[in-house]
């Protein structure tokens, strides 16, 4: 029982992180093209949309990582194994992207044909860019994070000075 609660709670730090990182980046470009587009009204259900798709992707990620996805690049040098595992995590997203799009599209009377073809390629083209440019940074951690353990990554990044001996060994 106690292991269980402690792979929840694990579980739980991992998706608040990955959905935090996320919620970042994706608040950002809605800030970006808001300001961009010229647009001078704050459209909160754009942010509520960006922070709504940074949890689902985190969890996404999650369930990708639970079907090992892109585990056999693991032995290979880590800025090959976390592009890789960018690319193929994005890959994943744009095909929830797609069925998310198909099943808007059905939910208001559109046929499976008429709903893959009012699909906005471009758009869901974009949109992986830019969660290919976030997840390279989050992956290279992650990565990180696996090769260093999670003690010490932590110890790195979140506590002050440098790590003890005994922490390195």
């Amino acid at each position: 029982m106690r292991d269980i609660k402690q792979k929840v709670i694990h579980e739980g730090q991992e998706f608040a992180g990955i959905s935090l990182y996320l919620a970042f980046f994706f608040c950002a470009v809605v800030a970006y093209s808001t300001v961009l587009l010229g647009k001078f009204h704050v459209s909160y259900f754009s942010y509520g949309s960006a922070l709504i798709n940074a949890l689902v992707i985190a969890k996404v990620i999650l369930i990708g990582e639970y079907a090992h996805l892109g585990k056999k690049q693991e032995g290979r040098r880590l800025v090959v194994s976390a592009l890789h595992k960018a690319a193929l995590f994005t890959l994943l997203v744009f095909a929830f992207h797609v069925v998310e799009e198909v099943i808007k599209q059905l939910v208001h009377g559109d046929t499976i044909a008429s709903a893959f073809h009012q699909i906005r390629v471009d758009i869901l083209i974009c949109r992986s860019l830019v969660v290919f440019c976030t997840f390279i940074p989050l992956f290279a951690f992650r990565e990180l994070q696996r090769v260093l353990g999670e003690d010490n990554f932590r110890s790195l990044f979140f506590r002050t000075g440098t790590m003890s001996k005994s922490n390195a060994d």
